[in-house]
């Protein structure tokens, strides 16, 4: 019984340290919201797919100044008046309502400036399952923020792999900033 307790105390201290280190390298979820996808891509940025009514309505409690929702709010699985929910609380709401079929340049240049304008407040950019906004959040990481686009991507490709004309707004994103990168 001794070795299978300490066999499995062993186990968790790999556990432990294996998953401090990949929460170091890419961050890890944030349990504390309740929505599909979350990554914390720093302690001042988290995305996600869309959170439930009541995750968006503790928001404030967790530190958060502004909420960046990129789908457009008609969607079937949108949270009923999110916007007053995240306004009641004091923090900010911006609505860039992305047709998922059709990113286009104008839509990253309004996150930018939405993106820009919020600082260093904590930010929630989120959409429906997570896919605008990572991609969106790696844009402007990359573009504005000068990160590494091979650390960067790793947080989009934790929640899916651009396709068609998404790929494509990255593709071009990134060639305007002459940043050699291939999203796969």
């Amino acid at each position: 019984m001794r070795i299978t307790t300490q066999l499995g105390h062993a186990l968790i201290a790999i556990a432990a340290v294996t998953t401090g280190t990949f929460a170091t390298d890419v961050h890890s979820q944030d349990q504390s919201i309740q929505a599909p996808n979350v990554v914390v891509i720093s302690p001042r940025v988290v995305t996600s797919g869309q959170p439930t009514a009541e995750a968006l309505a503790h928001l404030a409690e967790q530190g958060f100044k502004a909420v960046i929702y990129l789908a457009p709010p008609t969607v079937p699985d949108a949270i009923p008046n999110e916007s007053d929910i995240v306004r009641r609380q004091g923090l900010e709401f911006v609505n860039i309502p992305i047709a998922f079929g059709e990113p286009a340049d104008a839509d990253f240049e309004q996150f930018v400036e939405a993106m820009n304008r919020f600082g260093d407040r904590k930010v929630l950019v989120h959409c429906q399952v997570n896919m605008r906004a990572s991609t969106m959040t790696f844009l402007y990481r990359v573009i504005v923020g000068r990160e590494s686009p091979e650390q960067a991507y790793e947080s989009v490709a934790r929640v899916w792999s651009p396709r068609g004309p998404w790929k494509r707004l990255l593709i071009s994103q990134l060639g305007k900033a002459r940043i050699a990168f291939e999203p796969y």
